[in-house]
């Protein structure tokens, strides 16, 4: 369990980032997804201030991870910066920019996949990937397979477990488990037990002329975000990485720039609280920091420990998906090494 009972829905990730300072300081940590207005910047802003030794921002516009860059000189001017661009729907993009972080350094203690998207209309990756599922899940998982030659170097200096992925996800996973027969959502039939939860709620039920239903399609990679912490949880524990999976909470961010007032309408009906970006980092923050963890749970929200539901933590269904993926990629991946 974590070490502070107290910490829960409205604990600010400032508070969370003082409390376990020791775990900052001087580690290498990467963030991806850093932009103003969203819960990245301020994990950005919370772990700089405590003085790690290296902090890459990666993100897809310069202009805008470039003005977090600089809020952190402003604020904290001994904390080193670097930023990588990087955008996790294009696989190029994705190469590049894990040949930018090992040149920038040789190892890497915590690596953060925060970055991810909502769309309510129809669009595909560089690849040809269903947005989202080719966005939230291949794109983090093609980038943290591409580092995990740094992240091996920091384990071999750090206490076991210690060096950790935390891979964002949400409680919108419980609407539907991995479509494998059908995951670019193309109309094609699926067996029942990879269907999405029906009658979805209110506006959640809602598609484009297309047939296209922008919250199962998040829901399914957001259950992907789960499946893969799994995997990694299961193969690198013996290397001491650790690996989390976090429901940061529903914070109103430029995430829903997509959603229409409808749809809003239908979050505040199903999440009457909404925290901010500071409040939102917090569970993050625990999942890469506290020590207590030690290996235990897979999913954590509001700063604990908590359970996804079945079809996020299926073993079966995770080796799936990680063959999926290594087919979507085009390069397998051992997690033997």
């Amino acid at each position: 369990m974590a070490s502070h009972a107290e910490f829960g829905e409205r604990t600010p990730g400032s508070e969370v980032a003082r409390t376990f300072a020791d775990q900052i300081r001087g580690k290498r940590i990467l963030i991806t997804g850093v932009s103003p207005k969203g819960i990245g910047a301020a994990t950005a802003l919370n772990i700089a201030s405590q003085h790690p030794d290296l902090l890459i921002l990666a993100s897809r516009t310069k202009a805008r991870v470039q003005e977090i860059a600089d809020q952190i000189a402003e604020k904290y001017p001994d904390t080193r910066v670097e930023i990588v661009i990087l955008d996790l729907g294009s696989q190029k993009s994705i190469r590049q920019a894990a040949s930018e972080v090992a040149g920038l350094t040789d190892r890497l203690d915590i690596l953060i996949n925060n970055a991810g998207i909502v769309v309510t209309s129809r669009q595909a990756t560089a690849e040809g990937i269903e947005q989202q599922f080719g966005t939230n899940h291949i794109g983090p998982f093609l980038f943290t397979n591409l580092l995990l030659p740094l992240l091996r170097t920091a384990a071999k200096a750090n206490p076991p477990r210690a060096t950790r992925i935390v891979n964002l996800t949400s409680a919108g996973h419980r609407l539907s488990p991995i479509r494998f027969s059908d995951y670019n959502f193309e109309g094609k039939p699926v067996p029942p037990e990879e269907d999405h939860f029906k009658p979805l709620p209110g506006a959640f039920a809602k598609c484009a002329p297309d047939g296209y239903n922008g919250i199962v399609t998040y829901a399914q990679s957001k259950t992907a975000n789960i499946l893969f912490t799994l995997s990694l949880q299961k193969h690198l524990s013996k290397d001491g990485i650790g690996a989390y999976a976090v429901h940061p909470g529903t914070i109103e961010t430029d995430l829903s720039r997509d959603q229409d007032d409808e749809l809003t309408a239908q979050f505040y009906k199903v999440a009457p609280y909404w925290k901010t970006p500071d409040e939102g980092t917090s569970t993050t923050l625990v999942a890469a920091l506290d020590p207590a963890l030690n290996g235990e749970g897979l999913f954590l929200s509001d700063c604990q420990i908590a359970e996804p539901s079945a079809h996020a933590k299926d073993p079966v269904a995770a080796d799936r998906l990680w063959a999926l993926s290594e087919e979507l990629v085009g390069e397998k991946f051992s997690l033997n090494a």
